[in-house]
Parts: C-alpha cells; sequence; structure tokens
C-alpha cells in the first residue's frame, strides 16, 4: 500500500491517491459499506458506477457464515463479492459494543456468543488478523475496544489502554502475517486528551495508516461539539452494521 499527497498539506485539508493491490482510491473517499460482503441493493458494476473504489466489509460476520474456509475456497473476498476494487475489513472491535450482551472481554481477545446460532467465537489479536488475511482484504483493521457513549473517564482510560496493547501484538503479528496494510485505531471516547495520548501511542509503532475509532458507538450530532461545530442539518449516527 503507498499514499501520496496530491493536494493541500500534511497537516491540514489535503487530497491524496491511496494504492492498493486492487487499484487506487482519491481521498477523502465515500467507502460503502457491505457487512456480508454486499452493499445492500446494489450490485457491483452499479457500486463501482458511482465513482466508489472502494468497500467496508466486516470480517467478523464473514467468520460465522459463510466462514472464512469458505470465502477462501471461493478465491477470497474480491472473487465472492465480483469486486476488483480495494476492500478494507472490520476485525469485529465494533461488535464489542453492539453485540455487548454477547460478549467478554478479557485482556487476551473477546468471547463472543454468536448471534447466529449461539456457539462461542474468541477473536484475539492474531486470530482477526488471520481472518482476515485469509478473506483477501486490501486493508486490515486489529481488534480494539471502542466504548459506548457516554462511559466513564476509567472506563474509558481502561479500554483505550487495552487497545494499544492489542495494537503492539497486531502490529508484529502484521508484519509476521505479511499483511499489505494493517491501520492502527485511534480510541478514546469523548475525552480529547485520551485520544491525543492513544493517537501518540499508535504513532510511535509506525502503523502504515491510523483509523480514528469510536465515533458511531451511540453519540448524537451534538455528542462532539468539543472538536466540531454543531452542522446545520444534524445527521443520526451510523455505523458498519451490528
Amino acid at each position: 500500500m503507498r499514499f501520496a499527497l496530491t493536494g493541500g498539506s500534511e497537516k491540514g485539508p489535503r487530497l491524496g491517491l491511496l494504492e492498493t493491490a486492487h487499484g487506487a482510491v482519491e481521498t477523502p473517499a465515500f467507502m460503502p459499506v457491505g457487512t456480508l460482503a454486499a452493499v445492500k441493493g446494489l450490485p457491483p458494476d452499479l457500486v463501482r458506477g458511482t465513482g466508489t473504489r472502494a468497500i467496508l466489509v466486516n470480517a467478523f460476520h464473514l467468520m460465522l457464515r459463510p466462514g472464512v474456509e469458505t470465502v477462501e475456497a471461493l478465491g477470497g473476498l474480491h472473487a465472492f463479492m465480483r469486486w476488483d476494487g480495494t476492500i478494507l475489513t472490520d476485525s469485529g472491535g465494533y461488535q464489542v459494543f453492539s453485540l455487548a450482551d454477547l460478549r467478554e472481554v478479557g485482556d487476551d481477545g473477546v468471547l463472543f456468543r454468536s448471534p447466529v446460532d449461539g456457539s462461542e467465537v474468541r477473536i484475539t489479536p492474531r486470530s482477526a488478523l488471520e481472518a482476515q488475511k485469509r478473506l483477501g482484504a486490501d486493508i486490515c483493521m486489529p481488534l480494539d475496544q471502542p466504548v459506548p457513549y457516554p462511559s466513564s473517564r476509567e472506563e474509558t482510560e481502561r479500554a483505550a489502554a487495552r487497545t494499544l496493547r492489542w495494537a503492539e501484538q497486531s502490529r508484529a503479528v502484521s508484519a509476521e502475517l505479511g499483511l499489505p496494510a494493517a491501520f492502527g485505531i485511534v480510541q478514546g471516547g469523548a475525552f480529547p486528551d485520551l485520544r491525543e495520548r492513544c493517537a501518540r501511542d499508535l504513532a510511535a509503532l509506525d502503523f502504515p495508516g491510523y483509523a480514528v475509532g469510536g465515533v458511531s458507538v451511540g453519540k448524537g450530532p451534538r455528542s462532539w461539539t468539543w472538536r466540531w461545530r454543531q452542522p446545520r442539518r444534524p445527521f443520526p449516527p451510523t455505523g458498519p452494521g451490528i
């Protein structure tokens, strides 16, 4: 993966070109969510017709159905989806929030109760990236722990620290597996200083890219007034599915 600045500045508004094994993506870019390896209501040719060059899919749900083994046997996500553009996979970190009643978080990973059949599914920093490699993603997201809004500072700090520990493990696993790209994910809830600390510590790990995590976990349009002005037309919170 390569990124080149094509306009603006590194510290301000900018335009860029993100190059992966499956083509170039002009940034900033809108990335449709195809949670179960399909953008609902649109076949791949119509998705591409919108100008889309990258799609986000959810590795956790694909682990449950149809299963990593099935997708891998069918040639990986690009063949499975009939999509020749860039694919970014989420690790299951969002489900730590959305499936809170069906999981237990520990320092070594997360134990889920499958919403499909009730079976136990354990995800660790290593297994999350191993699954994404087998799926054939261009950009992988390490396991992280977002917290719901609102959360106490103590709970948020604890989750951010765990996210950083998992990030350290994920950075090593990413190099070992030879992943094309695995991004660090900044957590810290609605506490600016925790987010800044998390971002600095992640930068020290030298990931090839970084994501702003935990901004779609129950927050309304007024939750981030400390950082951005309230838009004239408030928008509802969104996320990559359950």
